[in-house]
């Protein structure tokens, strides 16, 4: 019987190219349109996966409250390190410390690349359980040593064996390669570590970070922790909440209280608000299944009412069906097997239309969904996918076609009755609903994000380059290096800083000022720059003056913003100072020579944060800012630029 429901389908189907055309067409549509969500959602959700150990997995989190405002992050003092390990350490299986995510130059023989990973401790490979391809897990046990991925090796190495080969990073130290393991995904946290190196050796590379061993203070650095195989990560929370007590003075004004944010919500649940988590992309999961429900609902309705508007073509063949003796659930089943022929035939449309797409879609959302061909689950759910969608399409039509009487039928006096179209006529208004409110939310997100692109950045984008500065080849050349760009004819300014533009790398406090409240707890973005920073960037000057080398009572100058003005709550801010705080060891007073327009450091939906840009005298900037010579088109200046920088850095990628 059922075999005969298919044929007639498909018969029908033939018969009405153009009906069956629009029908297979729209509701494919729909369905490539949830197909795509469905798949990005699931990436989504699988985030992490790649660690086995991920639901013991956490990373230390700190809150800390400054004037009545709580932020909450990942960054914590190198001395906590000590107290888990001396106080907690039945707590943990492993804890490991690491540096944040950075660039290094990584040279071999003539070959110069930069790559982004990680200074970790010795626990973390094996922590973390990377897959390793060659050498060993306990990659990290000699200071001198180094663990690639399988990419960046082979961009080094090429067909020749890694394990045991020198390296020079940074063209500052050599390091023997240990192990290689395999990339990490792009779905997980750390998908840009394409290489680790030893904590004690990150140690050796900056005496700040020597310095901070005892230091509760200076919350620079990073901690991620499993926990032990007997307890659980609320009970574990529960008692490092007691660390606290050994913070000294440095942190106990700011109530520091630290918890254990797990692996499984690093993703989803990372925003926090005033100390409270507050969701994260979970919200975005959410509005998207919403959305791809609403976009298959369109879909079907535009099924059922495609099929019921074609319901006096289908009359004559149910009364003559129902007078023969066809029972009202055998033509039930008829009609849903024709929408069951039609959803089939519109998933495999909706396949072509994902797989032509995907590409396309990969790039937009910066994925790298694969097409799931050898996932059961995913057959699995399509096949429930397609009944789900027959039922749902096929339903009305199947159960209003069904209910016609065969002698009003053959006699030719059928009518739909006073109320036969008001639910199509319902259909039709929720279709118009869903794509009327469809259309306004998307006017809305087009709106703000044209607000966050056309939001003034306070500087001058176009033609400003960066280059970092990660080498010590760098060191004491700035002023070289400066002169030879200049006099290249494709650089017409050029400054140093010790943050790029567009991110805030560090946080300072412990300052007093004439008028300061009574209690008053600041947090500063601190930028330390050449005098020509300004300049470099176009940055506006609206108080005051820029830096100057001719004078050298610069050297204790600072520039803040205008939001770092009203923060500070200063009306005549010129010549006033910021003193350190620390009777015992007191820094040289800064003295604000200007004031600059504010600078979008950071995403453009939130607020310019208060900051201020100090002379750099150490000489330790991580960036080179280059104006490039609006006269000659970009290539030709960045052609002249690479050559000056070869001239003086031959080793290093540029």
């Amino acid at each position: 019987m059922f075999k005969n429901y298919l044929k007639i389908a498909w018969r029908n189907l033939k018969r009405s190219k153009g009906y069956s055309i629009i029908n297979i067409g729209g509701l494919a549509l729909g369905m490539a349109v949830t197909l795509i969500i469905g798949l990005w959602i699931e990436d989504e959700l699988t985030y992490n996966d790649y660690f086995e150990n991920r639901d013991r997995i956490a990373q230390v989190f700190q809150s800390q409250t400054f004037n009545g405002q709580t932020d909450t992050g990942p960054a914590i003092p190198r001395p906590l390190e000590k107290a888990f390990r001396d106080d907690y350490a039945d707590n943990f299986k492993h804890l490991v410390m690491a540096s944040w995510n950075n660039s290094q130059y990584l040279n071999y023989k003539e070959k110069s690349l930069t790559r982004t990973g990680h200074f970790m401790q010795r626990e973390g490979p094996e922590m973390f359980d990377l897959k390793i391809l060659k050498g060993e897990k306990d990659g990290l046990r000699e200071i001198n040593s180094i663990m690639l991925s399988e990419s960046a090796a082979d961009a080094l190495f090429g067909d020749e064996a890694p394990i045991g080969k020198v390296i020079k990073v940074n063209s500052q130290y050599d390091m023997i390669v240990s192990a290689m393991y395999e990339d990490i995904p792009i779905n997980n946290s750390f998908n840009d570590a394409q290489f680790l190196m030893p904590w004690e050796k990150y140690i050796t590379t900056q005496e700040w970070i020597k310095n901070a061993f005892d230091q509760w203070g200076n919350n620079s650095f990073q901690m991620f922790v499993q926990i032990a195989d007997n307890t659980k990560m609320d009970r574990v929370t529960t008692t490092i909440k007691d660390v606290k007590k050994t913070l000294n003075e440095n942190s106990v004004e700011f109530n520091p209280q630290l918890f254990l944010f797990p692996m499984d919500e690093w993703y989803l649940y990372g925003n926090f608000e005033n100390g409270k988590q507050a969701g994260g992309r979970v919200k975005y999961v959410w509005l998207f299944a919403i959305i791809g429900a609403f976009v298959l609902l369109l879909a079907c309705i535009n099924f059922m009412n495609l099929s019921t508007a074609r319901s006096e073509k289908r009359a004559k063949e149910v009364g003559i069906r129902k007078t023969i003796g066809s029972q009202r659930g055998q033509l039930i089943n008829q009609f849903l097997s024709e929408s069951f022929l039609v959803v089939a035939f519109a998933f495999l449309l909706a396949m072509v239309i994902v797989l032509i797409s995907l590409n396309g879609f990969n790039e937009l959302s910066r994925k790298e969904i694969d097409f799931p061909w050898g996932n059961l689950n995913f057959w699995l759910i399509s096949l429930v996918f397609i009944v789900f969608t027959s039922l749902l399409a096929g339903s009305y039509p199947a159960l209003y076609l069904s209910s016609f009487r065969p002698v009003d039928v053959l006699k030719g006096t059928f009518r739909g009755g006073k109320y036969a179209g008001l639910p199509r006529k319902i259909l039709v208004v929720v279709q118009f609903t869903v794509s009327v409110a469809f259309i306004i939310g998307t006017v809305i997100v087009v709106q703000q994000i044209n607000h966050a692109k056309d939001r003034p950045i306070g500087y001058d984008k176009e033609g400003l380059v960066q280059i970092p500065t990660m080498s010590q080849d760098f060191e004491g050349k700035y002023d070289l290096m400066r002169n030879e760009f200049l006099a290249s004819g494709a650089v017409v300014e050029m400054s140093a800083s010790s943050s790029p533009t567009t991110q805030i790398w560090s946080n300072r406090s412990g300052f007093i000022w004439e008028g300061k409240p009574e209690g008053f707890q600041e947090d500063l973005a601190w930028t330390e720059v050449t005098p020509e920073y300004a300049q470099s960037l176009n940055l506006k000057i609206v108080q005051g003056r820029d830096f100057s080398r001719k004078f050298a009572t610069d050297s204790n100058a600072v520039l803040i913003n205008q939001t770092a003005l009203k923060y500070m709550g200063l009306t005549d801010p010129i010549g006033k100072f910021l003193k350190d705080d620390d009777e015992e060891n007191p820094n040289d007073p800064l003295k604000i020579i200007g004031v600059v327009e504010d600078m979008i450091t950071q995403s453009p939906y939130e607020p310019v944060k208060q900051g201020i840009y100090v002379f750099d005298k150490s000489g330790n900037a991580s960036f080179y800012n280059l104006r490039l010579n609006p006269n000659q088109s970009a290539n030709q200046n960045l052609a002249v630029i690479e050559r000056v920088f070869k001239a003086h850095f031959p080793d290093l990628p540029f």
